[in-house]
Order: structure tokens, then C-alpha cells, then sequence
């Protein structure tokens, strides 16, 4: 068959260890035959993101918002052991921190179900949708260690030099602060985004914070996002027949576990963090979740869930087998190529993507995966490849399927 024509290219961001070694293989077997692949590439390999002072995350970013789309590679964020490891010359922030920031962004992760691997929770028949915002709060603290006792304060300098001034704790002894912030505009695209995505996929929308406690912090959450679902969303959802639910985080935690799952959970920085790995494991794997970063102006990032997979990279460099998962990895890539076939009117381009997903759940259904999903399968006698041969497994399924 002829490759399918490509008009606009992805933003490609390679990253690190045995996911960047997945994103080769992926290319190698899963696009490239079949697709006439067009991207923008950028490496964010730890190594090269040291070498250009983290400014190749920046202009990955700003390419993003240029061309619309972009699929990404897990990276390493990296703590004290990497700065020895990788020799770099500064402790780098989080590249999917950097880009979720310039792209003003909210993190949507969902499950990927497969027949044979039941959830932990058994009435979960339908994925749950995390949305999670992605700036400010704990991620952007300022912290101090009190070292004994002293008055802390928390301060609001206006631009006339006014203040506002609030005790924060009056310290006996040694302590710890935290100062977290947001902003409205933040909170407002992250508001916009989750009823623009639940409209977009026909989903009910919930949103949880802790108002009754943080009566000024999280109570702002609710208050905004109530405000613009009432102005700009509120016909659409009646008319969809979908519904916006607002309750508070420990609430929306009993009712999730409760639920058949099928709805979007809005939730703050930290919730969603801490969340989506819970929902994820929940479901079965967190190499089975996807994640799309959603920008206000409808631009898209797709990567997996999970991280670089290092303790399979070290025995990858020691010339042993692996069997890591890459479905993950591989639904980011149909992700954007689907999003790209749509913004371009390539419809044939959007519907290779979807054979290319339907491929790698029937491979796993038809009893051939890694060893971790044999772990969580109730398939009898699984036949376990793998990492390069899962691969080739599912393009022979999805050649057959094509």
C-alpha cells in the first residue's frame, strides 16, 4: 500500500532510557512503513537538554504552539543521584513542567481497557479520565527551614506599595513554610480546557478541592469554575444530556470508588498527580495509561503516562532481554497522528492511528504481551515476548488488520 501523505509536521520530543530506545523501535515497525512520516524533531534526551542549557524543552514548546500537535517520549526529571550520573551542570526542572507551563496546559490521563486485565475495583467498566491542572500549588513553592523559634508571615506587596499582611504561625522552636500560589488566568484555561474535553468526548465532568478548609486557596477553584461553566458551557452540557458535578476531594474519592467509572475527574496539581498513578494502577498498569496535554487554544501534547523505564534500560545496556510494555508510548503516537488527520482533514491519516490502537489491544487479548501485562492478565498460558517482538507482534496484527 502507498504510505499516507502527511501535509504538517508533528512536533516529534525524544527523551530518555529504555522509552527513547521503545520510541526507535515504535518508528522502526509502527509509522514509517505505513506513514510518510513529517515531524519536528527535538531531543530531549537528558544528555542534550544538559548541552543547550534545557533551551531545546523551550523551543520544543514554542513549536508545539506553532504547528498544533506534538507526540513526546518519556524524560528523566532529574534529582541529586542523576546529577552525578549524567554530569550536569545543574539540577534541570521537569521538561514536562516546562512545557505544560508555556502551553498554559491541563493533563488529561486515561485508562487503556483491555479484555482479560479487570480492574482492582470490579465495577469500573468504563475508563475514568484524569484532568489534572498543571501549574502552580506545590510544584511552584517557595519552602524555608525555620531554623528556631520567630514569626512567619505571609506578605502581599502591592504595585503602590500597600500591603496585606497575614501571621502564619508564631514558631517556638524549629519548623518548616510553605508558600504556594496560582492565578486566575491559570485557573480559568484549566476550567475552559475540562469542559472543552468533556464536551469533546461526550463525558460528565466532576471537580473536587477542599473549600470548606481552604476557604480562600481552593474556594476560588470552585467559585471560577462554576462562574464560566454558568456563562459558556452550561447549554452545551444540558444539550449533550452530560452534567458538570462539583463536590469536595475526600467526597469525590468514595464516590469514584463507587462508580462504573466513564466521566472526567478534574483535579488540582498535587490531587492529580497522586490520582492518575492511582487510577491507573487501579486499572491494571501505569504503561497502560495515556496522556494528552490540552492547552486552552486547543494545541495538543500526546505522551504515556509512565516514566523512562530504567531498570529495564540498564539490562538493555548489558545486552539482556527486556519485555517492557510500549502501548503506552505507542497510543501517544496514534494520539497525535489522529489529532493531526483531523486539523488536516486526513481522515485516512486519523484512521490508520485507530487500526494501529485496535492492533495493539488485539494483540494482548489474543494472548501475546510482556511479561509485565501477563502479571495482571487472566489470559491462559500467555505467550510472553519481548519488548522488540511485542512490537513486531502487534504490526503483524495490524497488517492483517489493515
Amino acid at each position: 500500500m502507498d504510505k499516507i501523505k502527511m501535509t504538517t509536521p508533528l512536533v516529534e520530543m525524544d527523551g530518555d532510557e529504555m522509552t527513547r530506545i521503545l520510541w526507535q523501535m515504535i518508528k522502526d515497525e509502527l509509522i514509517l512503513p505505513f506513514v510518510d512520516l513529517k515531524t519536528e524533531y527535538y531531543d530531549l534526551g537528558l544528555e542534550y537538554r544538559n548541552a543547550t542549557d534545557d533551551q531545546v524543552t523551550i523551543d520544543s514548546a514554542n513549536a508545539t504552539l506553532k504547528y498544533g500537535v506534538a507526540v513526546k517520549c518519556a524524560t528523566i526529571t532529574p534529582n541529586a543521584a542523576r546529577m552525578t550520573e549524567y554530569d550536569l551542570k545543574e539540577m534541570w526542572k521537569s521538561p514536562n513542567g516546562t512545557i505544560r507551563a508555556i502551553l498554559d496546559g491541563t493533563v488529561f490521563r486515561a485508562p487503556i481497557l483491555v479484555k482479560g486485565i479487570v480492574p482492582y475495583v470490579k465495577n469500573w467498566t468504563k475508563p475514568i479520565t484524569i484532568a489534572r491542572h498543571a501549574y502552580g500549588d506545590v510544584y511552584k513553592n517557595t519552602e524555608i527551614k525555620v531554623p528556631g523559634a520567630g514569626k512567619a508571615e505571609l506578605v502581599y506587596t502591592a504595585e503602590d506599595g500597600t500591603e496585606i499582611r497575614e501571621l502564619i504561625h508564631d514558631f517556638k522552636g524549629a519548623g518548616i513554610i510553605q508558600g504556594i500560589h496560582n492565578t486566575d488566568k491559570s485557573i480559568e484555561s484549566f476550567a475552559r480546557a475540562c469542559f472543552s474535553y468533556a464536551i469533546d468526548t461526550k463525558q460528565d465532568l466532576w471537580f473536587a478541592t477542599k473549600d470548606t478548609i481552604s476557604k480562600k486557596y481552593d474556594h476560588n477553584f470552585k467559585d471560577i469554575f462554576q462562574e464560566i461553566y454558568d456563562a459558556e458551557y452550561k447549554t452545551k452540557f444540558e444539550e449533550l444530556g452530560i452534567e458538570y458535578f462539583y463536590t469536595l476531594i475526600d467526597d469525590a474519592v468514595a464516590r469514584v470508588i463507587r462508580s462504573e467509572g466513564g466521566f472526567i475527574w478534574a483535579c488540582k496539581n498535587y490531587d492529580g498527580d497522586v490520582m492518575s498513578d492511582m487510577v491507573a494502577t487501579a486499572y491494571g498498569d501505569l504503561s497502560m495509561m495515556t496522556s494528552v496535554l490540552v492547552s486552552p487554544s486547543g494545541v495538543y501534547e500526546y505522551e504515556a503516562a509512565h516514566g523512562t523505564v530504567q531498570r529495564h534500560y540498564y539490562k538493555h545496556l548489558k545486552g539482556e532481554e527486556t519485555s517492557t510494555n510500549s502501548i503506552a508510548t505507542i497510543f501517544a503516537w496514534t494520539g497525535a497522528l489522529k489529532k493531526r488527520g483531523e486539523l488536516d482533514n486526513i481522515p485516512e491519516l486519523s484512521a490508520f492511528a485507530e487500526t494501529l490502537e485496535r492492533a495493539c489491544i488485539k494483540t494482548v487479548e489474543d494472548g501475546k504481551m510482556t511479561k509485565s501485562l501477563s502479571l495482571i492478565s487472566t489470559c491462559e498460558n500467555p505467550v510472553i515476548l519481548n519488548s522488540l517482538d511485542f512490537i513486531k507482534a502487534i504490526r503483524t496484527t495490524l497488517e492483517e488488520l489493515l
